[in-house]
């Protein structure tokens, strides 16, 4: 398997791993007891402010962004080196035909 395959499913893997760690904020991150479950929130038919909302029902917007974006860049990245590679290795062919012309031979 190409190198940048390999390094686009490790990033598949470990980006969700990572936007949990940081909606969590690293508090509870992992397997240690059953915390107690909070009561479910009264509706309302109301507009009421974020400010106004239980921690809990607030959703921590900006590590999912900065995730979002990671991914996406490194993603971008990862294309670019794949086609890099893959536009050198043209090139190095067409030097090597370009020769066997001037040689007159054939490959």
């Amino acid at each position: 398997m190409k190198r940048a395959t390999v390094v686009i499913l490790i990033l598949l893997v470990v980006t969700p791993v990572l936007a949990h760690a940081f909606a969590a904020g690293f508090t509870g991150f992992g397997v240690s007891g059953q915390q107690p479950q909070p009561e479910p929130p009264k509706q309302t038919d109301e507009f009421v402010p974020i400010s106004q909302l239980p921690p809990q029902d607030q959703l921590p917007a900006a590590p999912l962004l900065v995730t979002a974006y990671s991914f996406v860049w490194l993603a971008l990245f990862g294309y670019l080196v794949s086609v890099a590679q893959r536009l050198s290795k043209v090139q190095r062919e067409v030097e090597r035909l370009e020769s066997d012309m001037k040689r007159g031979t054939r490959g």
